[in-house]
């Protein structure tokens, strides 16, 4: 299959796309920079160069394929202060794909969150979806990405293919530099590993390397419309998190006062507090999908997350 990736030489594509590889796919990845189209080159893919913005760029790329796999967001962008803004990118850049791919029942796949699906209880791939979301395009960025997600699995209506596979907030392995890494740095820095309140607000996680073979998987066999869960761990208490970190580094544990969170945790600190487990078993049946690396807290205990240079 000749697939066309976005985000192709970031954290999660750039495990994605030695998986397709070794499947006998041909990928060819959006690369913006020359930075990623050199490592794009070196993984054995071909390269675009363009970027989300270049809908015309998109659409002929995703024709030529015989499929899409959306990973791509404006990450940069969405944690200084413009989600909106990311968020109305990545919506123009489905919409582009669903124009290409409109009857040729080819797979379309794009990556979602779990955080916030349904707080305080075990999230499942039936939760988060509603008949409204999908024309919600002109609201606030969080639910604008949900809305988005739902305009991809109506593509399957049109002829697409479409799946949603949503991604934990933790996609864990040796060089990570995502929320993990933050945690650690801030506990580095502060000379105390903390958490919010008791510290039982839980997170889903997941091996990047267990995503890319979902990922893989999701392409090759997904059905028409489906929402997939790529979560290994169903939720690791805040606390356990902070207790490894705290063991590491050799600095005391604490529970940080909610008044203190933003100035502690700074953009961190609206997340940790979010009690939000999720289920994989739907996927996991479906598609026979069982992730075989190391859960987080046996990732973290390896100790690479905490060697500095």
């Amino acid at each position: 299959m000749r697939v066309f990736m976005t985000g192709a030489s970031g954290w999660i594509g750039s495990a994605v796309v030695p998986e397709l590889i070794g499947a006998g796919h041909q990928v060819t990845g959006l690369a913006r920079s020359d930075a990623s189209a050199a490592a794009l080159v070196a993984a054995g893919a071909e390269v675009c160069r363009g970027d989300l913005d270049d809908l015309d760029g998109l659409r002929a790329a995703a024709a030529a394929s015989d499929g899409v796999i959306h990973l791509a967001f404006k990450h940069d962008i969405a944690f200084s202060g413009g989600f909106q803004d990311a968020a109305l990118a990545d919506r123009r850049a489905v919409e582009a794909f669903g124009e290409a791919l409109a009857g040729t029942d080819r797979p379309f796949l794009m990556a979602a969150g779990t955080i916030g699906i349904a707080p305080g209880r075990v999230a499942t791939e039936e939760d988060g979806h509603g008949s409204d979301m999908a024309a919600a395009s002109g609201d606030e960025g969080p639910r604008l990405r949900l809305a988005t997600s739902e305009l991809a699995l109506s593509f399957a209506d049109r002829g697409v293919r479409s799946c949603v596979v949503r991604l934990p907030p933790t996609n864990h392995g040796e060089g990570d530099n995502g929320f993990m890494t933050a945690l650690v740095g801030i506990a580095r820095a502060k000379g105390v590993s903390g958490y919010l309140g008791d510290g039982s607000s839980r997170w889903p996680a997941v091996h990047r390397l267990d995503t890319a073979h979902l990922i893989a998987l999701a392409l090759e066999r997904a059905p028409a419309g489906s929402t997939l869960h790529a979560v290994a761990d169903e939720g690791v208490r805040i606390r356990d998190i902070a207790e490894v970190i705290g063991r590491h580094l050799d600095v005391p544990v604490v529970s940080v006062p909610d008044e203190d969170a933003a100035g502690h945790f700074t953009w961190l600190s609206g997340f940790l507090g979010v009690d939000s487990p999720v289920s994989s078993a739907h996927t996991r049946e479906s598609l026979g999908w069982q992730p075989t690396r190391p859960g987080l807290l046996e990732d973290l205990e390896k100790g690479h997350y905490f060697h500095t240079a």
